[in-house]
């Protein structure tokens, strides 16, 4: 009977041991198991953490770029504003300009008719004058016409103009001149020399210095000189030329004998 209980207590111990060695087994396992999912959780932990820095570099990559677009959109928006009062400056010279063009135009409107009435009264007093380079004043005139008529040449240039010719005909009552021209005598047309003395005296001697005359200014006519008077002549025209020193000469003045 020992024997049995002997041997059943041996049985159990064994099945005992069996039992404790199962369940450090099955311990063991369990543990291996938490460590395993521990690791993995500690992975996933890591990445999670990779994601996050990754993301949160990426939001501090377009953090940046927004402060930079929102500070370009500033230097763009003064720009901006800079070049919109340029343009409302621009625009405020144009109506400006605007308004003084209208201001020519009305003006011109006056100043053309009067520039006619200019040029109409030069040629009338160049024909009424003393025959001083009449052919080369009266074509003077007619280019002055031709710039009337020409729509690329401005009003104030043509102004400019129509009063530089009136400047050389007031220039021709101060001026002492010597030419050659043709003068209309008896017998035909003679190339002459001309001696001009302003407007108080026009006279002409004969190319060969043996014949000369003198202007008439009542009659419009041409009169013969005294052959007394041709050496003098002769020393003026000389002289106008500054082919001679300037000096005294006794020659006829017919507007002083007139008035005498």
């Amino acid at each position: 009977m020992t024997k049995v209980i002997n041997k059943s207590k041996v049985a159990a111990a064994l099945v005992g041991a069996l039992a404790i060695a199962g369940s450090a087994t099955a311990a063991a396992q369990s543990v291996s198991s938490l460590q395993s999912e521990e690791a993995k959780t500690h992975q996933a932990d890591v990445r999670s953490q990779d994601k996050i820095n990754s993301l949160f570099e990426q939001s501090q990559e377009l953090l940046y770029e927004y402060r930079g677009i929102v500070d370009e959109y500033e230097q763009l928006k003064v720009y901006n504003d800079h070049v919109q009062r340029l343009v409302d400056g621009q625009n405020e010279q144009l109506a400006s300009l605007q308004r003084q063009i209208d201001g020519i135009e009305g003006t011109k409107q006056g100043v053309v008719p009067l520039m006619y009435k200019m040029i109409d009264a030069l040629e009338q007093f160049v024909k009424l004058d003393m025959p001083i380079q009449r052919d080369n004043r009266l074509a003077r005139v007619e280019r002055l016409r031709d710039v009337m008529s020409n729509p690329n040449v401005t009003t104030s240039e043509q102004f400019r103009q129509i009063t530089e010719a009136y400047q050389a005909e007031m220039d021709y009552g101060s001026a002492l001149n010597a030419y050659e021209g043709k003068l209309q005598v008896e017998g035909g047309e003679i190339s002459v020399d001309f001696f001009q003395i302003g407007r108080a005296a026009l006279l002409a001697q004969s190319l060969d210095m043996k014949n000369g005359w003198i202007y008439n200014t009542t009659t419009g006519e041409w009169e013969e000189l005294d052959d007394s008077y041709m050496g003098a002549l002769t020393k003026a025209i000389r002289m106008a030329r500054k082919q001679t020193a300037p000096d005294l000469l006794k020659l006829p003045v017919f507007a002083a004998e007139q008035a005498e």
